[in-house]
């Protein structure tokens, strides 16, 4: 003797579940759509915020070799807050692209946001070129004046 489903409806155990309504199904796929669009919007928004730029920013102005152990270098350094003080790491690089002298400069706090900064960097071996490794804000405290 065999059980009989009510008419229309076929077992569940055997062949499933009924399939979802497409009005359901739309409604599903819409929502998760939404969902995920807000997720990305608010990852996006979030980088944004986390690196939308560098308090202090150092550019490569000019370089002149002065002789064997010396160039001149001269950099753009722009701040966010000018009043902020903020270091940056020159050097001395040879033929061969090797750091041969590397000097750390204090940026005084100024009233432009961008100033222009000259400075001399002494070199183990005949410098090629001067250039700029870095800019930030958190000066150490032997280059600060005290007193």
């Amino acid at each position: 003797m065999t059980e009989s489903s009510p008419a229309g409806r076929l077992p569940q155990e055997r062949y499933g579940r009924a399939p979802m309504p497409e009005t359901t199904r739309r409604r599903l796929v819409m929502g998760l759509a939404a969902l995920v669009t807000a997720a990305l919007v608010g990852g996006a928004v979030a980088a944004y915020h986390r690196f939308e730029g560098n308090d202090v920013e150092g550019t490569m102005g000019a370089y002149e070799v002065l002789d064997d152990q010396t160039v001149s270098v001269t950099i753009s350094v722009t701040r966010r807050d000018p009043s902020v003080p903020a270091v940056c790491i020159v050097r001395a690089r040879s033929r061969d692209g090797a750091e041969t002298g590397r000097r750390e400069i204090l940026v005084e706090p100024a009233d432009a946001k961008t100033i222009q900064v000259t400075t001399l960097v002494k070199s183990y071996q005949r410098p090629l070129v001067g250039d700029i490794y870095g800019c930030g804000t958190a000066v150490p405290p032997y280059l600060l004046h005290t007193g």
